[in-house]
């Protein structure tokens, strides 16, 4: 079994804090302040000290890699205790006295508690998750304080502003008052006038409401044929979408079907003419040197006997076994990826396991010529995989809701009956399920030695 690389170390062992765990998100301004310490720091690193998913923002300023590359760097520096810890050293180099009063217990008393609880949660020294929850409270009061002094000037402000509007209403009041009384005289004389205008004016209200009445009904009318023409021509569309829909769903199916048989059987006949042309070059012998009295079974001087032909049978933890099944024709070798390198080396992590074995795997298929399929359960990823597939080996991720177990019995089942299949798995489930649809399983253990030897 390989120790893991150097430098690393399990999950929990970095930083003192590895017990404790916040029960609420990061305040913002701890967060905020969490990720320029981190991009600070980011700087000082090399590329192969970064994890994979942040080593494209290693030559990014570091205004711009805190904007681009915060919840990346977030989600990093917590689900990477080493990268937590390298960022860690950084700070310790850069704010030597922060460091070393957060590690005794005893942060600066004038130290802004955000910048304690932002180095804190980094560092993760004893009782970090009180000292991040402090500068929660302390930054929600000094919001408060600051709104409470905004209200208070806005107040200020306000009176200020009534007291000037007061005092210009009692102006305008009076300049109005005046007018008011000019105006009451003139309305006097226009009230007559007024007077005079309403009858006609009601004359014209009543005209005005019958013509209104029947535009009205026309427009309703109007509305209802309008409405009920795109009704029906929105059911014909409706209909002649779901036709079209059922067309090319009709002949998308008809096209695959072809096109998955058509493979199927191509497939099963290229394994069939190769096993005939392998059986043909093991199993020639000369036509006319055939006599009957060569078919009794009997043991002839200098020959070897069954005992021997016995003795030469290959044990199942025998990699020489391996070597046989792949140099079948068209053989295809299915791997449970989880299953073997935490058999193999369960101790690395998720990323230098799959890196480990899919090299060994691309080793193997350029010595055998055989296809390879690795297949790993998605649900234990935290975020997409950006992984280039070797050469010759096919790599798949289970999607949301299939296990790795399903998505290899799927593709056991996918293949046509009669092509040699080696399923490699120490998962009894798996190996009983695959061998009953005519696969051949083999312990993960054989596949490790046959790739120690690679």
């Amino acid at each position: 079994m390989e120790q893991p690389a150097s430098g690393a170390e399990p999950a929990g062992a970095v930083g003192g804090g590895a017990a404790e765990a916040l029960d609420r998100p990061l305040p913002d301004g701890v967060r905020h302040r969490v990720i320029a310490l981190v991009s600070d720091a980011f700087g000082g690193l090399t590329v192969t000290e970064l994890p994979v998913q942040l080593r494209q923002y290693a030559r990014f300023a570091p205004n711009r890699r805190a904007k681009f590359a915060g919840n990346a760097m977030a989600a990093a520096l917590e689900s990477d205790p080493l990268f937590r810890q390298r960022i860690g050293e950084r700070i310790g180099q850069s704010q030597p006295e922060l460091a070393a009063a957060l590690e005794s217990g005893s942060p600066p008393a004038a130290a802004d508690p955000v910048d304690v609880a932002a180095a804190a949660y980094v560092l993760r020294p004893p009782g970090w998750v009180k000292l991040v929850a402090a500068a929660g409270e302390e930054a929600q009061r000094a919001d408060a304080e600051r709104a409470d002094e905004e209200t208070r000037r806005e107040l200020e402000r306000l009176r200020e502003e009534l007291a000037v509007a007061r005092a210009q209403t009692k102006s305008e009041t009076d300049r109005l008052r005046a007018e008011l009384e000019a105006a009451r005289k003139e309305t006097e004389s226009l009230h007559r006038k007024l007077r005079s205008a309403q009858s006609d004016i009601k004359r014209g209200e009543a005209a005005l409401r019958r013509t209104n009445a029947e535009t009205e009904a026309f427009r309703a009318d109007a509305a209802a044929q309008v409405s009920a023409a795109e009704s029906e021509t929105r059911r014909v569309k409706a209909r002649l979408g779901e036709a079209e829909s059922a067309v090319e769903a009709s002949r998308r199916a008809a096209r695959e079907g072809r096109s998955v048989e058509d493979m199927r059987l191509r497939l099963l006949l290229d394994t069939v003419l190769e096993s005939a042309q392998g059986l043909r070059r093991e199993l020639a012998l000369p036509p006319a040197a055939a006599r009957p009295a060569d078919t009794v079974d009997a043991v002839e001087p200098g020959r070897m006997s069954p005992k021997d032909v016995a003795a030469r049978a290959l044990s199942e933890t025998d990699p020489a076994l391996l070597d046989q099944l792949l140099a079948l024709p068209q053989a295809h070798l299915i791997v449970d990826g989880y299953n073997v390198t935490k058999t193999g080396y369960p101790t690395m992590p998720l990323e230098k396991q799959r890196l480990r074995l899919l090299g060994g795997l691309a080793m193997l298929a350029a010595q055998t010529g055989a296809e390879m399929t690795c297949v790993f359960d998605g649900a234990e990823l935290a975020a997409p995989v950006l992984l280039a597939p070797p050469r010759g080996v096919r790599v798949l991720f289970s999607k949301a809701g299939v296990t790795a177990d399903e998505l290899i019995r799927q593709l056991v089942r996918a293949e046509p009956p009669g092509r040699p299949l080696v399923v490699v798995s120490t998962d009894r489930e798996v190996a009983d399920g695959v061998a009953k649809a005519g696969a051949r399983p083999v312990a993960s253990a054989l596949l490790l030695k046959r790739l120690s030897r690679v």
